[in-house]
């Protein structure tokens, strides 16, 4: 019997919002696990729909298992969840505001949990290979035909159709094969993946995009739709003036390290004790520089870098100037020195600096927000806001099973019943 503390809803005390949640009284059932996927069901949730989170019985969502590091257990954790592993810090990243409801569906009695919640859900999201939900009666055409208004939104690696549809989708992997890892790096080094999984979150936005205009068009039409989203044309799409480049001019990037293709200075520069970000995108810009920060004013008229296309031209020439002077003092010098020019700059920060900078911290985008099991947790805030106001995180990330209950209680199940599913391992 699950205890009380196990079936309590989460509810933070926290200002309202700028607008009411738009999304409220949407219900979306979230068959997904990773990252891509519950990024676009996090973002829903933040909107105000109920996103009740389908996991494995007994493991639950992959990135349970990735840990360390993870939040240490509290004193005051429910006893019914000592058998838990602790909360993996990844885990924590991307599923606020959601329900955890475990159900095996691949046995009839958790596949008919699953039909009555698709009967009752606006949205389905789920990031498994194309056709295998369709083998356990939950394709889109199996799902249509129990809730015609259903948005089905499929989230893989390489897409529906084509030669490599069936092939699973791993964010690394597709950063090389889709053009990112080939220009991320330095010149005369290796590819490099970017330090965060970039095409799986970019994934999730074009997910989250996608699921919010099918909404809209549903109001019109009154039916659902299939959507297709993956990580092979997301990240197509990202390469944004780098496929344009190669489309229009058959010009084919390679690695710049931190420096720009067709502008310079604009890239990571050294100083004596740390590095610092100089964007110097137009002549103005420059002649700013050479003038005020580098105190050699004649780099300006020199017909070598006067011009942008001149310092392209002769980029090597003219960063080795830069960096001998940047390199005479420490980056607190520069930055003082850069402050108010009208020359974009910045310090390259550690994640720690990152989250003490002063305008994260101004602009309140860490959360405290209270985990049955954790305890009082941090989180990053949802980074938009809404005359002046951030949606309201009314629910920490879920223990594993935290709302099987509950759900199954929404949809009829009488304890008795609900205990027997448990005894057979259906939840």
């Amino acid at each position: 019997m699950a205890s009380l503390v196990l079936r309590r809803a989460y509810s933070a005390a926290s200002p309202s919002s700028g607008i009411s949640p738009p999304l409220r009284g949407i219900k979306i059932l979230d068959l997904t696990r990773v990252l891509a996927g519950p990024t676009a069901t996090m973002l829903l949730a933040d909107l105000g729909a109920d996103v009740i989170k389908v996991e494995e019985v007994s493991r639950g969502d992959d990135t349970r298992s990735w840990h360390p590091p993870s939040a240490p257990a509290s004193p005051t954790a429910p006893v019914e969840t000592s058998h838990l592993p602790p909360e993996s810090a990844y885990f924590l990243a991307v599923n606020r505001n959601k329900r955890s409801l475990t159900v095996n569906f691949k046995r009839p009695e958790g596949l008919a949990i699953l039909h009555k919640l698709i009967c009752r859900s606006d949205v389905l999201v789920e990031n498994y290979i194309p056709g295998k939900l369709a083998t356990l009666g939950l394709g889109w055409e199996d799902c249509q035909k129990i809730n015609p208004r259903l948005i089905y939104t499929s989230i893989t690696g390489y897409g529906q159709t084509g030669p490599y549809s069936q092939a699973a989708g791993y964010d690394v992997v597709i950063e090389g094969e889709a053009g990112l890892m080939h220009i991320t790096g330095e010149p005369d080094g290796p590819p490099c993946k970017v330090g965060v999984a970039v095409t799986d979150i970019a994934t999730g936005l074009y997910a989250h995009g996608a699921i919010m205009a099918a909404i809209l068009s549903r109001q019109h039409t009154g039916k659902g739709v299939w959507i297709d989203c993956n990580l092979f044309e997301s990240q197509l799409a990202g390469l944004a003036n780098i496929a344009s480049n190669y489309l229009i001019a058959k010009q084919s990037a390679s690695r710049h390290g931190t420096a720009h293709p067709s502008i310079v200075p604009y890239q990571v520069f050294p100083c004596q004790d740390g590095f610092i970000m100089i964007g110097a995108g137009n002549d103005k810009q420059f002649h700013i520089l050479a003038e005020h920060i580098l105190d050699q004013p004649e780099l300006a008229v020199d017909l070598r870098f006067s011009t942008n296309e001149a310092r392209v031209k002769n980029r090597d020439l003219i960063i080795k100037v830069i960096t001998d002077k940047l390199q005479q003092n420490t980056t607190m010098y520069w930055l003082n020195k850069f402050s108010g020019l009208g020359i974009p700059f910045g310090p390259i920060n550690n994640i720690e600096q990152t989250f003490k900078h002063p305008q994260t911290i101004a602009r309140e985008m860490i959360i405290d927000v209270e985990h049955s099991r954790a305890g009082k947790i941090q989180i990053v805030a949802p980074p938009v806001t809404y005359n002046g106001k951030r949606m309201p995180i009314l629910r920490p990330p879920p223990f594993l099973s935290q709302h099987t209950y509950e759900v199954l209680e929404e949809l009829g199940y009488s304890l008795a019943e609900i205990s027997n599913l448990r005894e057979h391992e259906i939840i």
